[in-house]
Formats: C-alpha cells, structure tokens, sequence
C-alpha cells in the first residue's frame, strides 16, 4: 500500500468536467448556491448536490448554512491557488477552452482570482513592486521589506495587522492568461479590496471582471509603475 499524500483523490475530483466549472465559478470569491452552481456546470440540481457534497467532504469547499438556503465557497486560499496553477499550467501547455467573446479582453486585464487581483493589472503589480524594491524573493516565496511597508500605509494598509493573520502574508501566483505571476497572500487581498474603496475600481455583476474607471486605472498606473522588466 502506498503512502502518502492522495494526489489521486484531488485529481479526481477536480478533473470532472461539471466539478471544475463549480470549481472555476467560485474563484470570483463570491459564494453560490446548489442551484446557481448547477447551472455553471450544466446538470441537475440533484447531481450538482452529489458533486458538492463529495467535495465538501474532501476539503475543497465550505458550506455556510443562512435560513433555508444554503451557500458554497471555496474552503480557503490553499484550493484558490490551486486552481489558478492549474488553470495556469494547463494554459502554458495549450489546453485552452474556444474564447467567449467580448468578455475575454476584460479577463485577461484584470479579472479576481478568488480574493486577489489577477490579469495584467495584477501582474504589473507584482512586477512594479518587486522592481521598487517592496518585496523581494526569499526562499519561500515573496518577503515584505520595510520599504514595502511604508508603501502600503501610502495606501492606507496595515502590514502588522496582515502580519497578525494566519494566511501568508505575501506570495506569488501563476496566472493562467499572463502566464506569469500575480501577488496572493493576505497583501494581495488587502490591494484588491483597497482599490474598491478608493472607487478605483468595482466587480463586474455575476462576472470574475475587475473594471478600472479611467481615472482609477490611471492612479493605479501612478502607483504600480514599471520600472524594469522583472518576472516573478
């Protein structure tokens, strides 16, 4: 007998087509119910309870229970970036779905990647704050210098209070369009909801679409500037 982590079991839940789209359709960070979930995946409300059920008991997926309804969301940050390498891999090695149409543009330059920024915009930010110097590779991952957390109270962010929170503070995350990475962790949350307060920019209804207005993709330029070409 093997021992182990089960890879198998993951695969195998995540590779089933109808479970991926439910999967896919939660990395808005939105939860979604039996019924909407259904309809992502295209099959019968009884079916897609079978499904969700298998992968609440795997760990994938949270149930919150309000009055009669009840609601799914991913389980953590740990299946979020899961998902996005793996849409990321699959990417890089040609297994692309037929494009939707109009819609894609807007996903591939700023889209959510379950509570993060991701597209181009989310890249440059990455790359803007490694090219100035906020963070740096260790051999984790990213680190957060001092630098970087002046910059962040330029943005009215509290690095301490991340600091305080049992998700990792920082951390790279392949992007499945730009093909490169994009800035996770408990600061790339931070950012994200930072620049809808600001009205910079707003969610796109029933949609993973991040719009800037003009003037707020402008002051996001302003202070995510690239100043050399730097991969993460």
């Amino acid at each position: 007998m093997k021992e182990g982590p089960d890879i198998a079991l993951l695969g195998a839940l995540i590779g089933d087509p109808a479970r991926a789209n439910m999967l896919t359709a939660l990395m808005s960070g939105k939860a979604l119910t039996a019924s909407e979930l259904a309809a992502e995946a295209g099959v019968t409300l009884q079916t897609a309870s079978s499904h969700l059920g298998k992968m609440e008991i795997a760990g994938l997926l949270h149930l919150r229970k309000q009055g009669r309804h009840r609601y799914f969301s991913l389980a953590d940050d740990d299946v979020g970036g899961l998902l996005e390498v793996m849409m990321g891999l699959a990417a890089k090695k040609g297994h692309v779905r037929t494009r939707t149409g109009p819609k894609d543009p807007a996903l591939r330059k700023a889209r959510v990647c379950y509570n993060h920024l991701a597209g181009e915009m989310g890249v440059r930010a990455l790359d803007s704050m490694i090219a100035a110097k906020h963070l740096v590779r260790d051999r984790e991952d990213l680190a957060l210098t001092r630098g970087g957390v002046a910059f962040l109270k330029g943005l009215d962010i509290d690095a301490a209070l991340l600091e305080k929170s049992r998700r990792p503070l920082c951390k790279s995350c392949l992007d499945w369009s730009a093909r490169r990475s994009h800035l996770a962790g408990s600061i790339g949350t931070a950012l994200l909801d930072r620049f809808y307060d600001l009205g910079w920019a707003t969610r796109l209804e029933g949609s993973r679409i991040v719009a800037f207005s003009a003037s707020g993709e402008k002051k996001f330029l302003e202070h995510f500037p690239l100043l050399r070409t730097d991969h993460a």
